[in-house]
């Protein structure tokens, strides 16, 4: 075993041993660097190693495959562990980068030297089931914003009965399930209800880690989508490709134009234009209840994090590569997997943004 792969061992025991969650990021970087790999038996393979939310998952596997396909030269691995969590291992240099949905703080910006670009749009969906319910329900901020502060709690109640007059709701219990700390669909979903709730934007904020007054929490995106299908009278909030793929009912929602929207491909793209128009350049701008008839209002970036310089020139220009291809190939990808592809304008500053941090 060398000695790059030594040293990895002990980081993982010692971090075992504290019980935090980056160990799974340094026994990824062991697995893929061990000698025999057949992913990088060249022995001047270099392995980029990702870590983040759970949102963009289903899509950075598909980029996995796709890129490793062109050279065994250089890989990635993409750790799904929650957007908090990958922040904080690309800010000590646990990872060559990390990916999110929420915006970076300041004190993220400085301290750890860190950039966001974004890497393809996505949408949040409110999830629920309903059983004997077969038409489209319709729900707005406000309402969602009650629901999850737990002011609302059944579904017959008359703020939502009067969203769906030509359904019958049932007086049925509302189950809410939300996600815990640290993960990027509560930031992006907390900045709509905030924005459509004064009430929610007081009591609980725009945060990656909300304090919810009610729900029982699902760790990853998987889970929250196997427990709203699983559970009559829930609801529940994750990315779209999580609800379209498990087939799972999603409302549709009311938008700042006063109009009902499902997400689509074409509605999250629609935000997107309508915020970034016509500078192109607000790389960590909110897409959420961005203006437009066609624009659905819990749209976002996920974003790619990246550290402003690098002591590595070899992984530097790597991961310029990495980067070249997700923003050319790796769209036309995102596309073929439901997900939105960045604006061709926006595309164009953020290659430009990308190639000057490396």
């Amino acid at each position: 075993m060398n000695a790059r792969v030594t040293g990895l061992a002990s980081h993982i025991r010692k971090s075992l041993a504290g019980c935090n969650s980056h160990w799974y990021v340094w026994l990824l970087c062991l697995l893929t660097l061990a000698p025999g790999n057949s992913a990088v038996q060249a022995q001047s393979a270099i392995v980029l190693v990702g870590s983040g939310s759970s949102v963009p998952a289903p899509l950075y596997t598909r980029w996995t495959q796709d890129y490793g396909k062109r050279s065994a030269k250089i890989q990635f691995r993409y750790v799904p562990i929650g957007t908090g969590e990958g922040i904080k291992e690309i800010s000590r240099g646990a990872s060559d980068f990390s990916a999110g949905e929420a915006q970076l703080t300041e004190k993220e910006r400085k301290e750890g030297g860190l950039i966001e670009l974004p890497a393809v749009l996505i949408g949040i969906v409110p999830i629920y089931n309903l059983p004997d319910i077969h038409q489209e329900l319709r729900l707005s901020g406000e309402v969602l914003a009650g629901i999850f502060l737990g002011e609302i709690k059944t579904w017959n109640a008359p703020q939502i009965a009067k969203l769906n007059p030509d359904i019958t709701l049932p007086n049925l219990p509302i189950q809410v399930i939300n996600r815990p700390a640290g993960k990027g669909s509560n930031y992006v979903f907390t900045d709509f209800l905030s924005k459509a709730s004064s009430k929610f934007r007081s009591q609980v904020g725009v945060s990656s880690s909300p304090k919810w007054p009610v729900g029982d929490p699902a760790e990853r995106s998987t889970d929250m989508a196997d427990k709203v299908k699983n559970n009559s009278g829930s609801i529940g909030f994750v990315e779209y490709q999580y609800a379209v793929k498990a087939s799972i009912p999603q409302a549709a929602v009311l938008n700042a134009a006063g109009k009902f929207v499902k997400a689509s491909k074409e509605g999250i793209s629609a935000a997107c234009k309508a915020a970034e128009e016509p500078g192109w350049n607000n790389f960590s701008a909110s897409l959420a209840n961005a203006p437009g008839a066609d624009s659905y209002p819990i749209s976002s970036f996920t974003w790619i994090y990246l550290r402003t310089s690098s002591p590595d020139p070899t992984r530097a220009s790597a991961l310029g590569d990495l980067l070249e291809w997700i923003y050319t190939d790796g769209q036309q990808i995102a596309v073929q997997e439901g997900y939105s592809a960045l604006p061709s304008q926006l595309l164009t500053a953020v290659r430009k943004k990308a190639k000057s941090v490396q």
